[in-house]
Parts: C-alpha cells; structure tokens; sequence
C-alpha cells in the first residue's frame, strides 16, 4: 500500500457534533476507501477487501461516516455483528450482509475474529449494472436506493449460497492491472447485485433503541477518535456528554456489545498494531505518540491486550 493516510484524520475531519438528521452532513465524516485506505483504488470503480484487512487499519468498532457517491456492501461470515444504518439498529449473526447506499450514515462492530469481505463500488457503476431491471426494483425508493441487513442461510438457501460463492471468486482477483481483473469484477458484482435484490426481503427485524442513545453512542466515538491520546477518563469523557458514566456504559454494552472503557482501550490497541503494521518508527517513539509517558508501561498494556509483546507483534506482520 501506498501513502496510507492516518485514520485519525480521515475518521476525525470533523470534530463537530453529529448531526441528528437522516441525511448525512458536513458532521458525519466522508470517506474515500481509495484516499483514506490505499491509493491504489483512487480510481477504481470497483474495490475489495478482505474485512480482515480493513479491520487492521480501520479498526472493529467502525464509527458513524458515509461514502459519496459509492455503494459498499459488507459481507461478515463468522461472529455477531451490530449495525447502525441511518438511524435503524441491528443485531445479527454472521453469515449476513449489509448494504449502504452512497450519503446513508452508518457504522457497525465486529467481532475480534470475524471474516468476510467488504465491496466498494461507484455509484454510476451500479447503476448501470442494475439498469436492465427497472427503475422500480434499483432506482429512488428502490432495493438499491436503501440500506439493507439480511441474514444469511447458505445451507438452506441457493441464492444465498450463490452469493457467497461469487463473493468468494471476487475475492480470487488479484491482477488489479489487468483489463481481464476488471471485467471479471464487473460481471461478478452484477451477479451479486442480483442475488441481493432476490434476499432483499428477508431484511432482519429492527431494534427497539431510542434515537438519543445512538446519538450518545455515535457522540462518544467521535469523542474517542479526537482524544484517545489523551488517555481521558471515562469520568472527563461522560461529562463531555453530559450522561452519568453508568448510563454511557448501559449504552455500549447494548449497542456495541462492549463496555465503555474497552471501546476506548480498543481504539487506542487499534492505533498502536496499525502504526506497528504501517510505520517503521522504533517502538519507544510509537509508544510516546500514543500518548504513554513511559514505553515500558506501553509495553505492558500492549502485551496484556495483545497476547503478545509489540515487537512480536510488528514481527509478524512483515
């Protein structure tokens, strides 16, 4: 990869509070996949990834952000998902799928484990390959116009095992320069467009969660990307907010099913294996841009995190 940008800027270029609209704002961060991720896919009109990969760099816990002008369809194969889409909460197990049309807000949380793959294409090319099917099917209030979270039952279903398996075969395309790579990924995104229109109604149940605690929820992640080198307190942090701490840590526990303090222990574990993975600066200095005063307390809160020492960590990685 080249001249990856640091997630910190794409995530945070609006430190703001979040808009509480359905359409997104100059609050709700934009996010380029092909600027923020790898430059390679600047201008591609078709981009995948191993959620595995995305998740190195961009972390599990995927605050709110839109794309413009892009679709992205996540495909999770393993572990319990939680998503945000717009302002509708799911809880669902893999194997599923989520799609988000280009401007919809949404964010989401995997597990530490989970697999899948996650497609990024431009919003004219989907458009173009849905076209023979009408406008009513793809176009303004259609499937392709709204986000989507369905479950998936390869075993009993053909189409969704269809799906999976044309996923798979994306995934096979590793000659990005060649004009074969890209007609293949054309062909096999329509292939998987289609099979989404036909499990489009198996849309998972929604949540019951008010609209003030996704706001919470949604505030305190922008609040951990813009401070988490700070090492706040959760206390500094739910003042921030104005909730109580426990009230904040009910919220994360039900929507990410996590605690409030581990969202902001895995944001700063993210940051520390992303700048191991992406950066050759010796660990002491990583270490004192994370905000840790002394690098043998790092040390330690990267190896009781991690399983394993940073230097283990780093070398495994090259």
């Amino acid at each position: 990869m080249e001249n990856l940008t640091d997630r910190s800027k794409a995530m945070s270029s609006h430190s703001t509070p979040l808009a509480q609209s359905n359409s997104p704002s100059a609050d709700i961060p934009n996010i380029d996949i092909g600027k923020a991720y790898d430059q390679h896919y600047t201008d591609a009109e078709i981009h995948y990834e191993q959620l595995e990969k995305l998740a190195d760099f961009f972390g599990r816990n995927m605050p709110v952000h839109h794309h413009d002008r892009f679709y992205q369809i996540h495909v999770i194969l393993n572990g319990t998902v939680r998503v945000h889409l717009d302002e509708t909460s799911y809880t669902v197990d893999g194997p599923m799928f989520f799609l988000t049309p280009p401007t919809i807000p949404h964010a989401f949380v995997t597990d530490n484990d989970a697999t899948g793959h996650v497609i990024t294409a431009r919003q004219q090319l989907v458009w173009e390959l849905m076209g023979e099917m009408g406008p009513t099917r793809w176009g303004n209030n259609g499937i392709m116009n709204n986000p989507l979270c369905v479950a998936l039952s390869p075993d009993y279903d053909a189409t969704a095992k269809r799906m999976l398996y044309m996923l798979s075969l994306m995934a096979d395309e590793n000659d990005h320069n060649s004009m074969e790579h890209s007609l293949a990924l054309k062909a096999l995104l329509q292939l998987v467009l289609i099979d989404i229109t036909r499990l489009s109604d198996q849309t998972q149940k929604k949540q019951k969660i008010r609209k003030e605690d996704v706001r919470i929820f949604h505030r305190f992640n922008e609040l951990i990307e813009a401070h988490f080198h700070e090492h706040l307190s959760l206390a500094r942090y739910s003042a921030m907010i104005s909730v109580t701490e426990a009230r904040l840590n009910e919220i994360c526990r039900r929507l990410a099913g996590l605690p409030s303090k581990r969202l902001i222990m895995e944001r700063l574990m993210q940051e520390a294996r992303r700048l191991l993975t992406y950066s050759s600066a010796p660990i002491t200095e990583i270490s004192y841009q994370l905000g840790f005063k002394d690098p043998a307390y790092f040390a330690r809160f990267f190896r009781r995190n991690a399983g394993i020492t940073a230097s283990q960590y780093r070398e495994g990685k090259n």
